[in-house]
C-alpha cells in the first residue's frame, strides 16, 4: 500500500486492527505490518496524488479482514470512530461490513459461517 504518510497509516492499523509493526525501514520510510493471524502487509511512501477509488475500478479495491466474532470486531471499530461505508449485512450465513482506513483505503470485516480452506 502506498501512503503519503506511511507512519500514520501503519499506526492506524496497529491501533484499529491489532497489527504489529514487524519492520520499519528508516531509509525508505516503509513499514511491514503483521496481522494477528500472521499475514503481513507493506506500506510504502506514495509518490503523486491519489485518484478516485470506486469498488469496481481496476486494481486492488479492498482488503478483507476475517474475524471470528463479528459483533465484537464491529463494536471495537465503532468505538474507535472508524468511517463505515456500508451497514453490516448478512448473506448465506456470512456477515460483512465495509469501512475505510485513515487514507481512505477500503477494507471490510467478514465472518464466514464456513471458513474458507
Amino acid at each position: 500500500m502506498a501512503s503519503p504518510e506511511p507512519e500514520r497509516l501503519a499506526q492506524w492499523y496497529v491501533d484499529h486492527l491489532g497489527f504489529t509493526i514487524n519492520y520499519r525501514s528508516e531509509s525508505s520510510r516503509g513499514y511491514f505490518l503483521k496481522a494477528p493471524d500472521g499475514s503481513m502487509i507493506e506500506i510504502i511512501l506514495a509518490e503523486g496524488e491519489r485518484g478516485p477509488q470506486k469498488m469496481k475500478d481496476p486494481g486492488l479495491r479492498h482488503l478483507a479482514i476475517a474475524v471470528r466474532d463479528f459483533d465484537a470486531a464491529l463494536g471495537a471499530l465503532q468505538a474507535k470512530g472508524v468511517q463505515f461505508l456500508s451497514e453490516p449485512a448478512a448473506s448465506k450465513g456470512n456477515r460483512v461490513v465495509f469501512f475505510a482506513d485513515c487514507d481512505g483505503n477500503i477494507l471490510h470485516l467478514i465472518q464466514r459461517e464456513t471458513p474458507l480452506p
